[in-house]
């Protein structure tokens, strides 16, 4: 499957993409790698994402997953 938005991870293996014309985090490690069709994940932040129709969307945000130590 081909990508549609252009992403990139920094030298801190964090995740970010383009939506629109804004600059979004995806996440770290809950970025699901390779990325597919209908993957879906929240970043630490609460915001949730989903590649549908080869695009990453911006979901919305809601509450942040429970970190375990």
């Amino acid at each position: 499957m081909e990508l549609k938005n252009k992403i990139w991870m920094t030298g801190s293996l964090e995740w970010f993409t383009y939506i629109g014309k804004d600059e979004v985090y995806l996440g770290s490690r809950e970025v699901p790698i390779p990325l597919g069709e209908g993957d879906a994940w929240t970043n630490r932040f609460g915001d949730m994402f989903r590649v549908e129709n080869g695009e990453i969307r911006l979901l919305g945000r809601g509450e942040p997953p429970q970190r375990e130590w």
